[in-house]
């Protein structure tokens, strides 16, 4: 019934508990991107397909997969190697598969992101959103900052309830300082450039409205204190404990460095030269 597609480099640490938590599934693909650890080895241990494709991003490596793969079953699951399908969350899948019409074309899931064994309701603003069921052919996806987001879709989105697990900190604070110095970058960027009407802050629906709080709220001076305010006091990260007070320092910084680095990209714009260099671009594109 349901497929499952897991995004993997240099997975070693993680996969091995992501794939025992589909073993139900008769469809695994592990989509590679150049793993030089026993990612593949693994995989292969445990009966999943391997396909490889050099990453560019989120959204065309997702894309890819629904391009090339050879899918067996009607809907799609799609994973990060640091996820974990619960009993419960596997239960709500199909109950709500079963129970919708032809005008579904997938669902928004959500997760518990989860530190030293703690989930961290509060402090990572549960729920947060994500499309990640969808029924073949009827959607694809589009890059956002370092994420994606949905795209082309032919028909109602859902929103399953019952979270997944992410183990976001699984490799250890120095990995994910690196990779969110690098999100940070592809982040700021997005932000930078994007224009969303501001009223759509006020959207129904958390797919519309999230980008352009976040695109909003970065323009805001003092946002990355503001956001450690929100998550720890006024939405009660303090009740959970140094692993809520960790997080929230650090997704603080996530913010300051998106904002210090949405400010370097403004001030590069000024610069006489990369305005004469953008336009010697735009004129030779014309001739």
């Amino acid at each position: 019934m349901i497929s499952i597609v897991i995004l993997t480099k240099n997975e070693e640490k993680d996969l091995p508990r992501c794939l025992d938590s589909v073993s139900w599934s008769d469809d695994v693909h592990v989509l590679d991107s150049g793993s030089s650890d026993e990612t593949v080895n693994i995989a292969l241990l445990h009966g999943a397909k391997i396909s490889t494709n050099p990453f560019s991003s989120f959204g065309q490596q997702r894309n890819f997969a629904l391009d090339e793969l050879e899918i067996r079953n009607e809907w799609i699951l799609f994973l990060d190697a640091d996820e974990v399908v619960t009993s419960e969350f596997r239960a709500e899948m199909i109950k709500e598969i079963e129970n919708s019409g032809n005008e579904v074309a997938g669902f928004y899931c959500c997760w518990k992101m989860m530190l030293y064994g703690k989930w961290l309701k509060y402090c990572d603003n549960f729920p947060k959103w994500q499309f990640r069921l969808m029924r073949k052919g009827r959607a694809r996806f589009t890059d956002f900052g370092h994420g994606q987001k949905e795209d082309q879709v032919k028909g109602k989105i859902k929103y399953l309830k019952e979270p997944y697990l992410h183990y976001g900190f699984s490799k250890g604070w120095f990995h994910w300082i690196e990779r969110h110095n690098k999100y940070s970058s592809q982040e700021a960027l997005a932000r930078a450039q994007k224009k969303l009407p501001f009223k759509q802050i006020f959207a129904r629906d958390s797919s519309t409205r999230n980008p352009a709080l976040k695109l909003w709220l970065s323009r805001l001076p003092g946002w990355p204190f503001l956001r450690f305010f929100q998550a720890y006091f006024l939405n009660l990260g303090f009740t959970e404990g140094v692993p809520g007070f960790i997080y929230c320092v650090n997704m603080a910084y996530y913010e300051f460095l998106i904002q210090i680095k949405m400010k370097e990209q403004r001030d590069e714009l000024k610069k006489p030269e990369t305005y004469k260099s953008l336009s010697s671009g735009i004129k030779l594109e014309k001739s």
